[in-house]
């Protein structure tokens, strides 16, 4: 197959929806292994290749949390990178491209690579059943690329939970768990507690556990597990505040802290020169990302992170309101981020985006005209409409909602929107 043959097989196994589990996982990286497309630390003393997870010959920080993990991913990607370690990082979703997902040296995965791996998974599960999903055969070519790169350090960002996530196949030297809070309630569970036990999942016998500030009930399963599994557990409460972040924010100092941390469990030595400036040079689009002077890029998609959004713009534009270009996928709390987004929002405008996900901006409408006070909107046929109405305004630009959005949106402000690939 070639690179677009390769995404449209790809993106075919959507249909088999999201499955949480680690069966298909293991089996798929045993036969690349055992095919001789995986490079595994299998005749290592300490590796363990079955039923239990399978141990890869450097180092894996996996890290696992409801919001924050991306950008925690970023920053210990980039402070290792600029110590002289050669990094993996597995991220998602992507915003543009699908080879963001996977990088090594911070440069994206090639398109022949792409090719190549996803035509070797696909001869190898082709008589599967249950088949393997997108994200477990994303998970698959990752691992792939990373063995054949020669990296000193693997970055693993859990794609949703941790416990049954395709990810958590993998043995890990920190396991990493930023802030919790609800999402995906139809995957993880209704409360705190039950989501919590999900991200914990992620957490294994012996193995080093650094973990964000959590509210309670989560900090409460987060020690219980750790306790459970002789885990050594580190909640990071600090703000790093020796230089400069080169992502917006109080929180992100937060998540820098987290980074730091997780970089000393995993005994990677890395000095303070390298800290700073991998900390100073992140790039990391979408969060809370300067595109102009007017104009802001983030991709809050869910109430808390819309509610660090909203604290972050006090915080940078102090009581000047937005003109909020807003769209949201259909399946997230479209209340709890409109509810989290109104006290920053003068007016919003309600785009049709291409993702078949999005919630349809009636819908959006609706609610804005619920709230107390009503929110003034405009529903526009285009994403390119809603920026020219919004630049007319005199206020400062927000883009939000969503990921998926940000991405359609940067990939029309950089006028590449044929580059512009679905989300999954």
């Amino acid at each position: 197959m070639n690179y677009r043959e390769a995404l449209a097989w790809l993106y075919s196994l959507q249909r088999f929806g999201i499955k949480l589990g680690l069966e298909n996982i293991r089996r798929l990286l045993n036969e690349l292994s055992r095919s001789g497309g995986l490079q595994s630390a299998a005749s290592s003393a300490d590796a363990t290749v079955g039923d239990l997870e399978i141990a890869l010959p450097y180092k894996i920080v996996h890290v696992a949390g409801t919001n924050g993990k991306g950008s925690v991913c970023a920053m210990i990607d980039s402070i290792c990178r600029a110590q002289g370690y050669r990094t993996g990082l597995f991220t998602s979703p992507h915003l543009v491209t699908f080879r963001e997902r996977i990088r090594v040296n911070g440069e994206m995965i090639s398109e022949d690579a792409v090719a190549d791996g996803l035509s070797t998974i696909r001869s190898l599960v082709a008589d599967w059943d249950p088949h393997p999903t997108f994200f477990e055969v994303t998970t698959a070519l990752a691992v792939k690329y990373f063995s054949e790169a020669n990296i000193d350090v693997a970055i693993l960002e859990t794609g949703i939970g941790g416990r049954l996530d395709a990810t958590n196949a993998i043995q890990s030297y920190v396991s990493v768990i930023t802030q919790i809070g609800f999402d995906h309630e139809e995957l993880l569970g209704t409360t705190l507690a039950e989501i919590a036990n999900e991200k914990a999942g992620i957490i294994k016998p012996g193995i080093p556990v650094v973990c964000a500030p959590q509210q309670r009930e989560a900090e409460e399963v987060i020690r219980a597990r750790a306790a459970e599994c002789k885990a050594p557990l580190q909640f990071v409460t600090e703000h790093y505040d020796r230089s400069s972040v080169g992502l917006r924010g109080d929180y992100q100092e937060q998540n820098a802290a987290v980074a730091i941390a997780a970089i000393r469990m995993a005994k990677l030595d890395v000095n303070d020169k390298a800290i700073a400036r991998g900390l100073v040079s992140i790039d990391w689009p979408a969060r809370f990302q300067k595109w102009d002077e007017r104009t802001i890029i983030d991709g809050a998609h869910n109430p808390a992170a819309a509610r660090i959004l909203a604290q972050t713009w006090h915080e940078i534009f102090g009581d000047q309101k937005a003109t909020l270009v807003l769209a949201v996928l259909s399946d997230k709390n479209l209340r709890g981020i409109c509810e989290a987004l109104a006290p920053i929002a003068d007016s919003v405008l309600l785009p049709r985006i291409r993702s078949e996900r999005a919630a349809s901006p009636e819908e959006l409408a609706k609610i804005l005209s619920a709230l107390i006070p009503p929110l003034p909107y405009s529903i526009t046929p285009t994403v390119g409409e809603a920026l020219t109405r919004a630049r007319a305004k005199p206020n400062p630009i927000l883009v939000t909602g969503s990921l998926h959005f940000a991405g359609e949106v940067l990939a029309y402000l950089r006028v590449e929107p044929a580059a512009f690939e679905e989300c999954a």
